[in-house]
């Protein structure tokens, strides 16, 4: 059997709501051990707003309709929503002697790597965490670190709706350019995407061996405890 510094498990969530998978994520790295494997969650969110623990209110500029959820992440304000890729990275960095800000770039990488693959050229910025295609945002970074571990992780646009980026500043910067693959590569496939990415992340973070498995998996394992942590998150309205 593979160590659980070797393996990664990907796990596969489809498109679901933002707290479900939020409070699956911190009941998941309150209850690993030093032998839980390396996890990262694929995820499709419905439209949301998430603003981290450096947001400010006056970098939400008209939500209209979308649901504003403060979360524990680094970073400002930020969307999800359908036609963007989002990666959960929950990695015991303790585990891998790997540094947040190591992760942070190894995680930027593999975006531009993923990007130079398709022929479209990108980079990351010091001054702002994030991949950028010119001077325009395709990839964000958002991550949280509890007892060594991170979970959070990464967004990249494919083929979305961009207009919802208009209703705020774009990781508290005002007037940030976003852009998505599909303006850049019409071939653009979320799929394609998606398996790129567990690709490239799996190897700059050195896993040997890749499993696969859903996110109805574990909250049938974690059902009780996930249920409660909803219900805390939903009852709450400071950040959590």
């Amino acid at each position: 059997m593979a160590a659980p510094l070797d393996t990664l498990r990907v796990r596969d969530w489809g498109r679901a709501d933002y707290l479900p998978v939020f409070a699956a994520m911190q009941v998941f790295t309150e209850q690993r051990d030093s032998q839980t494997w390396d996890e990262l969650w694929l995820v499709e969110h419905p439209p949301v707003y998430t603003q981290g623990v450096a947001g400010k209110p006056e970098h939400i500029l008209n939500p209209h309709d979308i649901p504003v959820i403060p979360v524990n992440r680094g970073g400002q304000v930020t969307y999800h929503g359908p036609g963007q890729v989002v990666i959960y990275c929950l990695v015991d960095v303790e585990r891998r002697k790997l540094a947040v800000r190591e992760l942070v770039r190894r995680i930027e990488q593999a975006m531009i790597a993923v990007l130079a693959h398709l022929g479209i050229e990108a980079k990351a910025r010091s001054d702002a965490p994030g991949v950028y295609v010119g001077e325009a945002k395709i990839g964000s970074i958002g991550l949280r670190v509890t007892q060594g571990c991170t979970y959070h992780g990464l967004s990249f646009n494919v083929d979305m709706d961009l207009a919802p980026f208009a209703g705020i500043n774009p990781c508290g910067y005002a007037g940030m350019a976003v852009t998505q693959l599909k303006a850049l590569c019409e071939s653009a496939d979320m799929d394609d995407v998606r398996r790129l990415l567990v690709e490239t992340l799996g190897a700059e973070l050195h896993y040997l061996e890749i499993q696969r498995c859903t996110g109805a998996e574990l909250s049938e394992s974690f059902a009780e405890p996930i249920r409660i942590r909803l219900d805390e998150l939903q009852s709450r309205s400071e950040p959590v």
